[in-house]
């Protein structure tokens, strides 16, 4: 049986044993991600990090040895947000899974960068934590194995790809517009091959607008949250007929 301090793994070696240590992993954690979160991951690094507290960077490898051991104190940081009270947790399967997966999003919303930068990181308490609430969701369903494994995999996709989505639309949108010649070059081209009539679908969704103000309707007066709880709703719905599952929306 492995040691409860094993020090390969930040995870199951102790912080520092001082009566009161100057830092902890939390604030380094909560530093890195808000260095993140204004200016990018790739400006995570020691030296930062202890500029931002006033330490010395040696100083914080006594807490953090490694960059990998910075990015798994930083995934479980997000995993910690993630968590669902207990006192709140939903007791249908459909409202808890609902519960979870809205969590996750509007988690991941917040750091939309951690989902390619912190990829790779080492799973950590929280971690394990939000896939047993995961599992917990659908404890009363009477799945079996797989499918309990399978519906979880199929929503975590669904929530990951949407932030994805929904980060790049809102990156466009929050940036200025592009007037180079190219561009609208692009637009003419796309304009020019509905023209021909090889696309009655594009041109039925479209209505006879332009396009670019067309695309712009389609999605006026919903929300980012709103157009994902709708995708979510009917993923749910679509998995609950496939798998003969009761619905009850909260």
């Amino acid at each position: 049986m492995a040691s409860t301090d094993d020090s390969s793994l930040i995870w199951t070696r102790r912080e520092p044993g001082t009566r009161r240590p100057k830092f902890t992993r939390d604030q380094i954690a909560s530093t890195a991600l808000a260095i993140a979160d204004t200016e990018g991951f790739a400006a995570v690094s020691m030296r930062r990090i202890a500029g931002e507290l006033g330490a010395g960077t040696m100083t914080l490898y006594y807490y953090v040895r490694t960059k990998d051991e910075l990015v798994a104190l930083m995934d479980d940081a997000i995993m910690g947000q993630a968590l669902i009270p207990a006192d709140e947790f939903p007791t249908h399967w459909y409202d808890a899974l609902v519960a979870v997966a809205e969590r996750s999003w509007d988690v991941l919303m917040r750091h939309p960068w951690a989902l390619q930068s912190l990829q790779n990181a080492q799973p950590g308490p929280n971690a394990h934590r939000h896939f047993e609430q995961s599992l917990a969701a659908l404890a009363g369903a009477g799945l079996n194995a797989t499918d309990t494994f399978a519906l979880l995999a199929i929503v975590d996709d669904y929530v990951q790809g949407n932030v994805l989505r929904t980060a790049e639309f809102r990156a466009v949108a929050t940036s200025p517009a592009p007037e180079d010649e190219t561009t609208e070059a692009a637009f003419r081209f796309a304009e020019a091959q509905y023209a021909t009539g090889e696309f009655p679908h594009t041109q039925v969704l479209l209505g006879g607008k332009d396009h670019r103000e067309a695309f712009s309707r389609l999605i006026a007066g919903t929300s980012e949250r709103e157009r994902f709880r709708r995708g979510l709703s009917m993923l749910l719905q679509g998995a609950a007929h496939e798998m003969n599952l009761d619905v009850r929306e909260g």
